[in-house]
């Protein structure tokens, strides 16, 4: 594993904070168990680079941030924020 310095900053001061000690869930490309998409399926002797650490701390996990990989919410197909409002009186319906 390769880590660049923003990774190597970040994992120091995860130590001070005690958070060194949560699970790692490693984001990287869909395509490949290494962080290089056009490496297809299950190669071997390749190197994971991390660039950076993205602590979920409401989770209770830090993400690994690989390559090039983008992170994005998903969302349904109808998002709950669609059929939420709110009336002339301040009521608001479509709430869970």
């Amino acid at each position: 594993m390769v880590l660049e310095s923003k990774a190597k900053r970040q994992l120091r001061r995860f130590a001070k904070y005690g958070w060194d000690k949560l699970p790692v869930c490693m984001a990287k490309t869909q395509y490949s168990l290494s962080d290089n998409a056009k490496s297809l399926g299950a190669p071997t002797d390749f190197t994971i680079h991390v660039r950076e650490f993205v602590p979920k701390l409401g989770a209770g996990f830090i993400v690994a941030m690989t390559g090039n990989v983008l992170t994005m919410p998903g969302l349904p197909k109808h998002p709950a924020a669609l059929d939420m409002d709110i009336d002339a009186d301040g009521k608001i319906t479509g709430l869970f």
